[in-house]
């Protein structure tokens, strides 16, 4: 897919070396963008684990996104990408999960299912080349960056819905609101003051998340809504469960058939994903880079089942983290990377995180959702408008909307597939910027 010329100016380039220190502090801000721990948080919450066996989830994920990403960014497809917990498989989790018994039996059987998965993932990649065929036939520019605007946008209500207009104890919707535009504020004053200042305002977008997340919670702590208890509570280091050793493993053939479905979904997220960080540092997305992608994928899909966490995909808020700092250094990821890993493995540091007040996080992650979806529209619009091609780039909007208001109710009535695939917005729009691209009539050389 090619991508149109770069109109973010990068302080750091792909393959820039960078000193330790300021390669950890960009790790930094690209972990604290990420909301890692809020898919293991919810299966365990729904599944009624003990307090034990959530943190080991929670642990978990963090040292599975991690490995995941530096297989990524170091070896495979080469990019400055991080992995972290898809949204998507949660509904096909735990049903999974309560069918097998529910608890930390049913998760074997999840953990089981997604083994096969991952590893046909991995081969699909650069061992047989299967993969960019498929993505070139089935996305191209006009289809890729309508999965970018898809992605930005149906992240939008998350971050205000969950993060921002959630109350939980003393909160009030509109503390959170005041939480939410200080560090938004903080963001973007940082971003553009960074960037007006030229080469001395350098550090002002390197450290622009940190600040902004610094800025909300002292705020926070002003109101009452932040506590550091979690972190004086938290153990300093925790081992995780390795399959076939301390973590139990159980194979069922219709869990691991459901979990192809799920993890084809999962691809067409993440493919999006390394779009956007293509549009965002100029950078074409090569044949031989989607196929060391899908493997990167698989290899990260089944390290996480192998430690006991659901599968990763690309995060595409760092994308929008990079448009905001101007760094691409590959060194920024791979330190991300080593962070992940190290919070999932020194439990003070994971729980600093997860003490950040979730508003705050709000509104950085809304901002981030902004640049996003304007990343999606500097693709889209390398491609010529015509009324059929809006119908390609503003139908699969409406999808995922239509997703993410869908009435719980009338959702649990559909079968279990399709609540898979309307369960992530993001999924059920990029499967219909795929479909639409494919079924509607050309208008002369509309098809690009």
């Amino acid at each position: 897919m090619q991508q149109p010329a770069n109109e973010i100016v990068l302080v750091a380039r792909l393959h820039d070396r960078l000193p330790v220190g300021q390669a950890a502090l960009l790790g930094l801000q690209h972990v604290l963008a990420m909301d890692v721990y809020v898919v293991p948080f919810i299966i365990a919450s729904v599944l009624g684990l003990a307090v034990a066996d959530s943190a080991t989830l929670i642990q978990s994920a963090f040292i599975a996104a991690g490995i995941a990403t530096f297989i990524q960014s170091k070896w495979c497809m080469r990019l400055p990408v991080v992995q972290g917990p898809s949204y998507v498989p949660i509904g096909a989790v735990l049903a999974i999960a309560f069918a097998s018994g529910g608890g930390t039996a049913g998760l074997a059987t999840v953990f089981g299912a997604l083994i096969p998965g991952a590893i046909i993932v991995a081969l699909l990649g650069w061992p047989t080349g299967i993969f960019h065929r498929v993505i070139k036939k089935l996305v191209p520019p006009i289809v890729g960056g309508t999965i970018i605007l898809v992605v930005g946008i149906a992240l939008m209500p998350v971050a205000l819905k969950e993060s921002v207009f959630a109350v939980h104890g003393d909160a009030t919707v509109g503390g959170n609101i005041l939480l939410a535009a200080v560090a938004a504020s903080v963001l973007i004053a940082a971003m553009m003051a960074g960037i007006s200042m030229g080469k001395r305002g350098v550090w002002l977008r390197l450290a622009a998340v940190i600040l902004a997340l610094g800025a909300g919670t002292l705020v926070a702590s002003f109101m009452g809504r932040f506590s550091a208890q979690g972190i004086v509570d938290a153990s300093w280091l925790t081992l995780p469960r390795i399959a076939f050793l301390t973590l139990d493993i159980n194979f069922s053939l219709s869990a691991i058939l459901t979990m192809l479905v799920v993890y084809a979904v999962v691809l067409a997220e993440t493919t999006g994903t390394w779009f956007a960080v293509g549009a965002v540092i100029g950078k074409e997305i090569t044949d031989s880079r989607l196929d060391r992608g899908a493997t990167g994928e698989g290899l990260g899909c089944l390290v996480s089942a192998l430690v006991g966490s659901t599968p990763v995909t690309g995060y595409s808020s760092n994308a929008g983290v990079i448009a905001i700092t101007g760094v691409a250094s590959r060194a920024a990821f791979a330190a991300a990377g080593i962070l992940l890993v190290l919070f999932g493995l020194v439990g003070k540091l994971g729980a600093a995180i997860a003490s950040i007040p979730q508003p705050v996080i709000g509104g950085v992650f809304g901002v981030l959702c902004a640049i996003i979806a304007m990343n999606g529209f500097r693709v889209v619009r390398s491609s010529p408008l015509s009324e059929r091609n809006m119908l390609v780039v503003g139908l699969p909007v409406l999808l995922a909307l239509f997703a993410t208001l869908i009435p719980p109710d009338y959702l649990k009535s559909l079968p279990n597939v399709v609540q898979y695939l309307l369960g992530s917005s993001i999924a059920f729009g990029a499967v219909g910027a795929i479909l639409l691209h494919q079924v509607l009539p050309e208008q002369g050389n509309s098809k690009n």
